[in-house]
């Protein structure tokens, strides 16, 4: 549970020095405004319209996002979407929705689209407290799919989500067995993809080398190590060269890693 003490928003304070709002009605950002600047003298900025919060969201690198989930003009599902999914440096920052309707499929629906966190209002300062200390201090793995990009959707903890979680191991942190799982089959999804989407499955490839990387040597597997340094400069390889991708190429490149997908994997839909 949080404890709203003077330390723990000490903490934090660095890591929320800028805010952007992305709300359609001005007492909505004006209220959250005021409390961001009263937890840590953020500076504000405020967007009406997902195209001026993105354009800000270039333009200032926000610490953290805080977006309404709608109506019209604003749709914060997309918004979140085309955020994770662009080439800014802020794709990566975390977002906390803000609604008055938090229906599950609407919570869901956040939580598909890479949002951090949930606020349903009318919350408290501890309610936003709460939320601000899981993006800022207990920040989440990422991932980078396919059909999914933004923080590991495991870990998802809104306090307004009352459903049963996704897989057994939710209540973990993630073991290096797990880790390799997951990033094999993002890395097979995403050769599947390349034809489809060949500029995110590019991406999400090269995400996962770096996993398989970080996993080869936390378990001192020289073979996983080397064969994701390969297919990495593979990647890069070909990268320089543009799209299309060759996917059966990809494929053969990739063997010696997918060799090490579990036999009873599941199928991966990120």
């Amino acid at each position: 549970m949080f404890n709203a003490d003077a330390k723990i928003i000490q903490r934090m304070c660095p890591l929320l020095q800028r805010v952007m709002i992305v709300d359609a009605h001005p007492a909505g950002a004006k209220l959250v405004g005021d409390l961001m600047r009263d937890i840590a003298r953020s500076q504000i900025w405020v967007a009406e319209t997902n195209e001026k919060a993105l354009r800000l969201a270039g333009s200032y690198d926000p610490h953290v996002i805080f977006v309404e989930m709608g109506p019209a003009p604003l749709d914060g599902i997309a918004f979140t979407r085309q955020l994770r999914r662009s080439h800014i440096a802020a794709r990566y920052v975390p977002v906390i929705m803000v609604t008055g309707q938090a229906t599950a499929a609407g919570i869901l629906g956040a939580r598909d689209a890479g949002v951090h966190e949930f606020l349903r209002k009318p919350f408290t300062l501890k309610d936003l407290l709460r939320r601000l200390e899981a993006v800022t201090l207990r920040q989440r793995d990422w991932v980078e799919a396919v059909n999914y990009v933004g923080p590991d959707r495991r870990r998802f903890n809104s306090g307004d989500y009352q459903g049963a979680l996704k897989r057994r191991s939710d209540s973990r942190a993630t073991p290096d067995s797990e880790r390799l799982a997951q990033a094999l089959k993002i890395l097979r999804s995403a050769i599947a993809a390349v034809n489809a989407d060949p500029m995110q499955a590019m991406r999400a490839m090269q995400a996962q080398v770096g996993e398989l990387r970080k996993c080869g040597m936390s378990v001192a597997d020289l073979k996983l190590t080397t064969a994701a340094i390969d297919f990495g400069q593979h990647l890069d390889a070909i990268e320089k060269k543009g799209a299309p991708y060759d996917g059966a190429e990809l494929e053969a490149k990739a063997a010696t890693l997918l060799a090490y997908m579990p036999k009873d994997a599941e199928a991966f839909a990120a």
